[in-house]
């Protein structure tokens, strides 16, 4: 997935501004705290400067009103070993206020900072539930994933700490500049000579690195990608022995992964070495020069000690105020990549939805869908009664699962494709909400989530009481199944449900869209897994106990469909044929061609027992 349509510098700033709601105050008194222990901290050199010029010298000051109280310089300049102890005692003290400073601002900081990442994540995962069917199988699961966590982490890095620390060195830069022009107006001048400089480097830089930042997070996008496909995938890589080829596959796009970060490298310790450069010729401008200052009389000794103090303090936050402006390179790429998804349009009904029941016939008119451009359903017109059980044959490729996701409005028909209604309302408008709690739908390969058997089937209907539960698994043919587990209902399924076979599986998924009592309930070849005499079972059990429900079948296995009262036969996107299997296979077609190929003396007896029961 790539990103698309770049935001825009207020785009980005109304983004970080929206999920800093209700952590503002946090990151305010961080700042706060921040400025005031630099505050503190420029109150070093000072006492330095008076200790020897005015204590160990004979410069004349004054000290602050408040420690005139205890003593005077005069009092402090005829004990040397008194002056020694109140100097440490001010600089201990001075510490203590600056390390109080910094406990506020890291405890602050650390509230603002999670409630803000906090706020993103709910965005982002909320804003996924509703985004469309469509969209999802167009984008990468990996990708997803990095987007919402790396990326996330690489904004939270940046508005949390970077910013914070742009706004934290521009105030130290004004402080200190300012008591070093107070000191001496020529140092301070060759002091601040390199400040643009090391700024309009740092912006260079920035610019010439932005696009590579974008091209190494796509590449680590691909890369998890990689990694989650082979993990989601491990029984097939175990079956077909791909192992070596999975491993080579991770080795290219971790290689190129790698190669693209130790390019940036390059160009970071470019930066740096520059950046190294420039801070010792600073230093070294500053002593040079101080050194002719002090030798002249122009300023003290004390002066010259504190000036290159505060000159030392400087020079790493203007430094590092050049890496924090090359962090927003890889910072907007971030805001990027998850603003792509941000923006990305949720589903939404039309104007004028209704939230009604799904009462009366489904009507297929004149149906035409395909994927990217590509026809799988032209022209199909059907009825499918209300109440009535509609079974679904067709080959691979033919549109059966195309016609689910339409009923099911994974993909919304558009103007000119036909239309589907329900008891004559067009399905686009009726609430997508409301359509899909009252369509139940098994898939052919089931999806089950980390939890307990009991906390999977009961997903449609977390209220179901025990007795409803066990009845529906009952109906399943999977309540016996469960029960020979050591902890019966409570067992822990795997990831995926890879700890049950593929037959257990869809029997659970049976049972858990069977809970939901949806009026409409679609069975796509959702019992491929079992074997046919438990299929049997399954729709002996079924006629009996969802009498009144629309049920669709969709399966490859004519004794699944033939009980069904109406068949409808694919072939190629059309309807190839349509009717009973009494009269399906009277007549020539494909379903009399696929009855006679699948039929067997078993078979023919399972249908007599399944007719029967």
């Amino acid at each position: 997935m790539e990103t698309q349509n770049k935001l825009s510098r207020r785009e980005k700033t109304n983004l970080i501004l929206r999920y800093l709601r209700g952590c503002i105050g946090f990151f305010t008194v961080a700042l706060l705290c921040a400025c005031l222990g630099m505050v503190f901290n420029a109150l070093t050199p000072q006492i330095i400067k008076i200790t020897v010029d005015s204590v160990l010298g004979t410069a004349e000051t004054e000290l602050p009103q408040f420690l005139q109280r205890w003593f005077s310089v005069e009092q402090l300049r005829g004990e040397p070993l008194t002056a020694l102890w109140v100097a440490a005692g001010a600089v201990l003290a001075v510490a203590a206020l600056r390390g109080l400073c910094t406990y506020g601002q890291r405890v602050n900081l650390s509230k603002g900072s999670e409630t803000f990442v906090k706020n993103i994540r709910d965005a982002l995962y909320r804003h996924i539930q509703y985004l469309s069917f469509d969209w999802h199988t167009a984008h990468a699961t990996g990708d997803i994933i990095q987007r919402c966590t790396s990326d996330v982490d690489v904004i939270r890095n940046f508005v949390c700490n970077q910013l914070v620390e742009v706004f934290r060195t521009v105030f130290l830069i004004v402080l200190y500049m300012s008591i070093m022009f107070s000191m001496n107006l020529k140092l301070s001048c060759i002091a601040a000579l390199f400040i643009p400089i090391v700024g309009l480097s740092s912006g260079v830089f920035y610019k010439k690195i932005s696009s590579r930042f974008q091209i190494a997070d796509e590449a680590e996008g691909a890369l998890t990608t990689c990694a989650q496909e082979n993990l989601t995938g491990v029984r097939v890589v175990r079956a077909f022995g791909r192992e070596r080829y999975e491993v080579d596959r991770f080795n290219a796009r971790n290689n190129r992964f790698s190669q693209l970060w130790i390019k940036l490298g390059r160009l970071l310790s470019v930066y740096w070495a520059s950046g190294t450069f420039l801070t010792c010729l600073q230093v070294m401008t500053i002593i040079l020069a101080g050194t002719v200052e002090t030798v002249r009389g122009n300023m003290t000794l004390g002066a010259f000690l504190a000036f290159i103090t505060y000159n030392e303090a400087l020079s790493w936050p203007v430094r590092s105020l050049g890496r924090v402006l090359s962090d927003m390179s890889k910072a907007g790429v971030s805001i990027d990549r998850v603003g792509y998804i941000l923006k990305a349009e949720e589903e939404s009904d039309a104007p004028g939805a209704e939230e009604k029941p799904l009462e009366g016939d489904i009507v297929f008119d004149h149906v035409t869908f395909g994927y990217g451009g590509q026809p799988v359903l032209k022209d199909v017109s059907f009825t499918i009664p209300q109440g009535k059980t509609f079974a679904v044959l067709g080959g691979t490729g033919s549109g059966k699962s195309t016609m689910v996701h339409l009923l099911d409005r994974l993909y919304d028909l558009k103007e000119g494709e036909g239309r589907i209604t329900i008891g004559g309302t067009d399905l686009r408008q009726i609430q997508r909400k409301a359509l899909r709690k009252q369509i139940g739908l098994v898939l052919q390969e089931p999806f089950l989530f980390s939890q307990t058997i009991q906390e999977n089937i009961a997903a449609t209907h977390p209220d179901a009481t025990e007795e409803e539960l066990r009845r529906m698994t009952q109906i399943a043919c999977v309540d016996e199944a469960i029960t020979e587990f050591s902890d019966g209902y409570n067992t822990l399924v795997g990831e995926r449900g890879v700890t049950l076979s593929g037959g257990q599986k869809q029997r659970i998924a049976i049972a858990r869209m069977l809970l939901q009592k949806a009026p409409v309930m679609i069975f796509d070849d959702s019992l491929s897994a079992v074997d046919a005499e438990t299929d049997t079972k399954i729709r002996a059990a079924l006629r009996e106990n969802v009498a009144g429900a629309t049920v669709i079948l969709i399966s490859h296995r004519v004794t699944t469909l033939m009980q069904a009262d109406c068949i409808l036969v694919l072939d190629d996107g059309k309807v190839a044929d349509i009717g009973s299997h009494s009269e399906l296979i009277s007549r020539p077609g494909i379903y009399r061609d696929i009855y006679d190929i699948q039929m067997s003396s078993d078979d023919r007896r399972l249908i007599e027992e399944g007719g029967n029961g």
